[in-house]
């Protein structure tokens, strides 16, 4: 099971909204070569962690199968964020579009980037809460401990879920075998 994490603060090109800017990102992110888009989960409006004075994020996560190595996985995922305009600077920045390997089949690695899995994924409910709904059977590969179950260990975080976008299908990618928010 492969788990992308998606998320945007800032107006992405053209000044598309951060909602709009994800939902592109993941119809791009669903048509990488040698992966299939298994589920997308609902998205949700957050408030930046950390507290800052940025403006919400919108966030989601994307259950993908395939193969892929690290490396190149999170390669295609820069391209498709400097495409939306991502600029890398300052850390916990606002951002047009950040992509996030947050589990790769597993695999645990400190060196090189990607690390796998995420390093503070656990600690975030924006990625916790949408993982929870397309990967209930999801365990941390270090911690060994479901996303809902990390996810209520948290400290209330500022979290709504968002109604579903009208043409949700007409971002999906051809072949697109999962269900809205199901895994």
């Amino acid at each position: 099971m492969i788990l992308v994490a998606i998320g945007a603060n800032l107006p992405g090109p053209g000044g598309m909204a951060p909602r709009q800017t994800c939902e592109r990102a993941l119809a791009e992110v669903a048509r990488l070569p040698g992966l299939t888009l298994v589920a997308a989960s609902p998205w949700y409006e957050t408030a930046p962690v950390p507290p800052s004075g940025q403006p919400p994020y919108i966030n989601g996560v994307v259950r993908l199968a395939g193969a892929i190595a690290p490396e190149a996985l999170l390669a295609a995922l820069q391209a498709i964020e400097a495409r939306f305009g991502r600029v890398r600077g300052v850390a916990n920045a606002a951002r047009t579009l950040d992509l996030d390997i947050i589990d790769l089949d597993g695999h645990r690695r400190a060196a090189p980037d990607p690390i796998l899995p995420h390093p503070r994924a656990h600690e975030r409910g924006f990625v916790l809460a949408p993982l929870a709904d397309i990967a209930p059977d999801w365990r941390h590969p270090v911690l060994g401990e479901s996303a809902s179950a990390l996810l209520a260990a948290l400290p209330a975080q500022a979290i709504r879920r968002l109604p579903p976008p009208e043409a949700a299908m007409s971002v999906a990618a051809p072949g697109f075998r999962g269900h809205w928010g199901e895994a």
